[in-house]
């Protein structure tokens, strides 16, 4: 089979690409294990995953001339895996601790936030180079003689669907399976590497008359600057990107998931409705709007229909604003009532394909807002309140992972919504709920998240 060409990098594509210097953008996967994972065996995964998805083999090519973007695959497939021992590791984790850090946060947690703060993307990183790769790989020797397994990519060629996808091929992999796809399952039609989402879209879906467009960009960019966002108590220290992990047990799972099914409403509505909750002035203050990025994984809708096989930024978002009524929170049932009305604009917005007719529209204000940092709340680059995804992830773990000594996983994608995220996952044994919340200071209101959600 021919090697697979290059093509150039698409709109949502080069927004991603815009956002990841500033640290907004970057996937890290990290697998926790109590047996060492090898750093052969680690590779030759690595290796098969390039081979079965071209995307993640290429480099991110930088035209001098005009200034455009493209993706190149590498002639031959290699990750680089940087190996620390544990006296190297020990030396990162001192760096990271803090007199106010939380005595709860385990080496894995502290590891997965320092991967996050690893930016190789970064303008002062790349200004001798035309190409850049997109892949990275690392493992950590933690103490009590268990081990990390850390891999960060960029945001445009791994989507939250594609690091799921990836994370179980990976896993797969190195327990001695077989998980890799064919090939041709990630070669377009004229032989480049998997077209961008715009390419994709249904004919007719995608359109805007000129007008209607210049009237939803005055509409996005007025509205934006009316949105109520949470205020930085840190303005002047290093911006650095934070995890708080909130896991809930089988009970409270089960009433939330329960919920969500009587009332017709996805999980994604309540997150959003106690994260709006847990903000101290949402209960003080009249009138106030939050902007809300819900993204959702296109795949299934796009021409033709791609699986989650098909590694590539599949991601569509919608942005809609939840306005706040401090009258109704007297009420046992305001969380629902609150999910129930952002769960119908959410709704609504889909059933009219915003996620499509919207996303240049949107891109564009991406990039606006990163030339134009001031334009938003401390220079943050932060347009909305928060941003969650349609669907949570089903945590599928077996017992032959269990045998590989694969203690724990964390997912963690820097969403491009520019906006404080919320990623969920659902283990299939109903053991636990487990929400990630990225942010770039630390958030203190996680616990109020929680428990809105359990009320």
């Amino acid at each position: 089979m021919a090697e697979p060409k290059g093509r150039p990098v698409g709109g949502t594509e080069t927004s991603g690409c815009r956002a990841v210097p500033g640290g907004t953008g970057i996937t890290v996967l990290a697998l926790h294990a109590s047996k060492p994972p090898g750093v052969l065996n680690l590779q030759t995964a690595l290796l098969k995953v390039q081979n079965s998805h071209p995307i993640l083999n290429s480099r991110l090519h930088t035209n001098p001339k005009t200034n455009t973007l493209s993706f190149v695959p590498s002639p031959t497939p290699y990750v680089q895996i940087k190996s620390f021992s544990l006296s190297s590791t020990l030396e990162i984790l001192e760096t990271l601790y803090s007199p106010i850090s939380n005595p709860s946060v385990s080496p894995f947690h502290l590891i997965l936030e320092h991967e996050l703060n690893q930016n190789p993307w970064q303008l002062k990183n790349t200004t001798c180079t035309t190409d850049q790769d997109m892949f990275f790989a690392s493992i950590y020797a933690l103490p009590s003689a268990t081990w990390v397994v850390a891999l960060r990519l960029h945001v445009s060629v791994c989507d939250r669907t594609t690091a799921v996808s990836l994370l179980r091929e990976v896993v797969g992999l190195m327990g001695g399976g077989d998980e890799g796809g064919e090939v041709n399952m990630e070669i377009g039609n004229k032989g480049e590497v998997n077209l961008g989402i715009e390419d994709l879209i249904p004919c007719g879906k995608g359109k805007k008359a000129i007008w209607v467009r210049g009237m939803d960009m005055l509409s996005y960019s007025v509205n934006s600057l009316r949105l109520t966002n949470l205020k930085f108590t840190d303005t002047k220290s290093a911006r650095v990107s934070q995890v708080v992990r909130l896991q809930m047990n089988e009970d409270d799972t089960q009433r939330v998931l329960n919920g969500c099914k009587t009332r017709g409403i996805k999980l994604c509505a309540a997150l959003v409705a106690a994260g709006l909750m847990a903000v101290d002035k949402y209960r003080l203050e009249n009138q106030k709007k939050y902007g809300v990025v819900t993204l959702t994984d296109c795949r299934s809708n796009l021409h033709p229909a791609l699986s989650h096989k098909h590694f590539v930024y599949q991601m569509a978002s919608f942005f809609d604003t939840c306005p706040a009524d401090p009258a109704s929170l007297e009420w046992y049932e305001t969380l629902w009532e609150l999910a129930n009305k952002t769960y119908k604009a959410f709704a609504s917005s889909k059933s009219n394909n915003k996620h499509f007719s919207d996303m240049a529209d949107l891109n564009s204000l991406m990039c606006k807002a990163i030339d134009n940092p001031t334009l938003t709340s401390s220079s943050s680059l932060r347009t909305s309140f928060m941003s969650v995804f349609e669907d949570p992830v089903i945590d599928d773990s077996n017992d032959k992972q269990r045998e590989m000594g694969l203690e724990d996983t964390w997912g963690v994608l820097q969403c491009m919504a520019l906006a404080l995220p919320l990623q969920s996952s659902t283990r299939s044994e109903m053991d636990g709920w487990i929400v990630f919340v990225c942010t770039q200071h630390h958030c203190t209101r996680e616990s109020k998240c929680r428990g809105w959600l359990m009320t």
